[in-house]
């Protein structure tokens, strides 16, 4: 499996690639933004590690290249940016996980693992595709089968939050505070009543809304 690394900090592309390569995975890497998207548009990679505060073309610039080219590609990012507001801009323009620095290699290992176990999701531009649903992240709508399903806010927020994040299981607590923020909540009985009023939505288009339930643990798509 060919890995990317995108890191500017000399000492740390070292030693990721040092404990890539020992795991089996073959790692190419680069200091400067510019050429590592050149690498990422032109190799044949599957997953790419990218910071964002690089050299010559930011992190952020390359995300966005990689999906507009509709790249299949899985990114994390592999940030100091611990904000959330950070994490939520990476995520919508098209990463598939977030690590802040500092962090452990075995968390990151594990978190390359899980990306590798997903479903393909087709990232494109400011559209999230799953299916016949297409979720525009810039118009703040949700289209199935080209129909808009004329979400409210908050229940386009939840799906956002869930189509974003396909393959994992988001708990009541982080849609609650992907919805009010991170000092505010929103009762379990008020996410299931949006995602009720957005299943039905959806079903009157004659579909049905690819999000379920593990019972305990929260939602996933």
């Amino acid at each position: 499996m060919k890995v990317l690394i995108i890191e500017d900090s000399t000492s740390l592309r070292r030693s990721l690639k040092i404990g890539l390569s020992n795991l089996g995975y073959t790692v190419d890497d680069t200091g400067d933004g510019s050429e590592g998207l050149s690498m990422a548009l032109a190799g044949d990679y599957s997953l790419l590690i990218l910071d964002l505060m690089l050299p010559s073309v930011d992190g952020t610039a390359i995300l966005k290249a990689i999906r507009k080219a509709n790249k299949d590609l899985r990114v994390l990012i592999l940030s100091a940016r611990d904000l959330t507001e950070d994490k939520i801009e990476g995520l919508l323009n098209g990463a598939d996980d977030y690590l802040t620095k500092p962090f452990s290699f075995d968390e990151l290992h594990v978190r390359l693992l899980c990306l590798m176990r997903r479903g393909s999701l087709n990232v494109s531009d400011s559209k999230v595709n799953i299916g016949l649903f297409s979720l525009d992240l810039h118009l703040k709508q949700l289209f199935c089968d080209g129909n808009d399903a004329n979400l409210t806010p908050n229940e386009y927020k939840l799906v956002e939050c869930l189509f974003t994040n396909q393959g994992k299981v988001i708990s009541p607590e982080k849609l609650s505070e992907y919805l009010a923020g991170q000092y505010d909540a929103i009762a379990k009985n008020s996410i299931e009543a949006h995602l009720s009023t957005a299943r039905k939505k959806v079903k009157l288009l004659g579909h049905d809304l690819p999000i379920k339930t593990k019972r305990g643990f929260g939602y996933f798509c």
